[in-house]
């Protein structure tokens, strides 16, 4: 045999392997993030507001009843599935947040359960920092805009402040869709939100958001329950999808294992890691 027909013989049966076991390492969940060290307190309830869209008060009334908790603060961590560059990764995450004013998330992607790829990123005092793979993104306005109708999308984990925060409020579409004004900064953003005439839950939540610093116009966004779990008497997304609509299909999917309350996250949210 030719010489160089071996050695391409060869090399393709390297690639071959090479390709298989990234694709194996693919398929291996990681191990979940360590148990958050402290645990939700006895939640405060308030009295669900009168004056709600009748598909919004049907919600709440779903996951919660007719009292809602008061909630300041939320750790939410999970596995789930991230598509980058065009390659799905298993992942794990940490999400914590300050209701209603800023958050951190801690993301890492996954091969054979061991990270490859990690994610720092934070929005607070109005101002998105993320540090990525690919490097730092910061001082970006459009940025700052996404990170903001991120903070307000990842409510639906946190869902009292929908009601509670006095800075948001509700208006009516018609029977299985309202509109959720939410601020940002001294403006307002919104979400139309859409809930199943069934179950009365909410089958998805969509804006207008940027995806790059450099883009010139809003893509519309979804965040999409695909089941739900209750965590402290609160009925929430698990797992749920987030979809950039020209790309047609979730390039995240999250799954909620465990979610803390109340607890003081003022140091937390600034740190690195889980």
């Amino acid at each position: 045999m030719n010489p160089l027909v071996k050695v391409v013989i060869t090399l393709s049966g390297f690639l071959a392997v090479l390709a298989a076991a990234g694709w194996l390492g693919l398929q291996v969940q990681p191990k979940p993030f360590p148990t958050y060290p402290e645990q939700t307190p006895p939640l405060k309830t308030v009295e669900l507001p009168a004056d709600l869209p009748a598909p919004v008060a049907r919600y709440y009334e779903t996951i919660v009843g007719d009292r809602v908790p008061v909630i300041e603060s939320a750790v939410i961590t999970g596995r789930g599935a991230l598509r980058i560059k065009g390659i799905t990764f298993p992942a794990r995450f940490r999400f914590t947040h300050i209701a209603g004013q800023g958050y951190r998330h801690y993301i890492e992607a996954t091969i054979f359960g061991y990270p490859v790829m990690k994610v720092n990123e934070w929005y607070l005092d109005g101002k998105a920092r993320m540090e990525l793979p690919f490097g730092v993104i910061e001082n970006e306005s459009k940025i700052d805009m996404a990170a903001n109708l991120g903070l307000w999308g990842e409510a639906i984990w946190l869902p009292s402040i929908l009601v509670t925060d006095p800075r948001v409020y509700w208006e009516a579409i018609d029977d299985t869709t309202a509109c959720l004004i939410v601020p940002f900064g001294e403006e307002e953003d919104t979400f139309t939100v859409t809930f199943d005439p069934q179950t009365g839950l909410i089958r998805a939540m969509e804006a207008m958001r940027y995806r790059e610093a450099t883009d010139e116009a809003k893509i519309p966004w979804r965040n999409e329950p695909l089941g739900w779990q209750t965590f402290h008497g609160i009925e929430s997304p698990s797992p749920a999808a987030t979809t950039w609509l020209d790309e047609g299909t979730p390039w995240a999917v999250w799954t909620i294992e465990d979610v803390v309350y109340n607890v003081d996250v003022s140091e937390y949210i600034k740190a690195k890691g889980y």
